[in-house]
């Protein structure tokens, strides 16, 4: 039986897209319906399903960075809002696209796609297409320069510069500078939105580390990848859906 995974953080969108393909597609099984980039990309490592429908624009991480990210053969399909213009630019390519709203002729036609290439790649260049020709939604964000963290009963003004790495710890997440441990409400995948990606990398669903403060990697005998923080004797172990990050190191 095939399966798939939808990844939209517009609830509505997602489950709406699950009830056409169970018209078009009713042999497809969805494993998952994630509702972040990130949680997306975690899902695709752990599952491994045969297709992932990813929407473009996700907090935490884009639907383009999920692809980029896939080790296995898991296909993907693009969700994406942009005009026609630019989805046109990839067609053709071995990676599909479905443009909001959905219309059925066209779901059609991709799960006929899908059904004819049993297997396929993600296409690099495609991706790359797709990123220059997205119109720009603005003004550059605003990158986090500050935190105002929780350590006891005090507020402090970290700044970012300082920070370690960012852990998720059930309620809150652990803001770790060289000197001491800090909390914050915000979620992970929230503040992977706001901080400078060239600087602070995802390895893990619960962990973003700051690269100015890396030391170095290390494999253990499973081919497991963990990253060792300057001033920091323990390691953080990297997920399968960042690990592609490292190869250039």
């Amino acid at each position: 039986m095939p399966t798939a995974l939808i990844a939209d953080d517009e609830p509505h969108l997602a489950q709406y897209l699950q009830a056409q393909l169970a018209q078009a597609w009713p042999e497809l099984q969805i494993v998952r319906i994630a509702a972040h980039g990130i949680e997306a990309a975690e899902a695709i490592a752990e599952l491994e399903p045969d297709v992932a429908f990813l929407d473009i624009q996700m907090p935490g991480l884009t639907g383009l960075e999920v692809a980029q990210g896939i080790e296995g053969e898991t296909r993907v399909v693009f969700v994406t809002a942009y005009d026609q213009y630019a989805v046109d630019a990839f067609e053709a390519r071995a990676v599909d696209y479905l443009l909001k709203p959905l219309k059925a002729d066209r779901l059609a036609r991709c799960v006929e796609r899908l059904r004819a290439e049993p297997t396929a790649s993600v296409d690099g260049a495609l991706a790359e297409t797709l990123k220059r020709l997205l119109p720009a939604a603005g003004a550059a964000p605003t990158r986090l320069r500050y935190i105002r963290a929780a350590q006891g009963e005090l507020m402090h003004q970290v700044a970012v510069d300082d920070v370690l790495f960012f852990h998720a710890d059930d309620k809150y997440t652990i803001v770790q500078t060289a000197t001491a441990e800090h909390l914050i409400r915000t979620p992970i995948f929230e503040l992977a939105g706001q901080l400078d990606p060239d600087r602070f990398w995802q390895v893990h669903r619960s962990t973003i580390i700051n690269l100015d403060h890396l030391a170095g990697t290390r494999r253990d005998e499973q081919s497991r990848l963990f990253v060792r923080i300057r001033g920091k004797g323990n390691e953080l172990p990297v997920s399968r859906a960042y690990v592609h990050l490292f190869k250039a190191m």
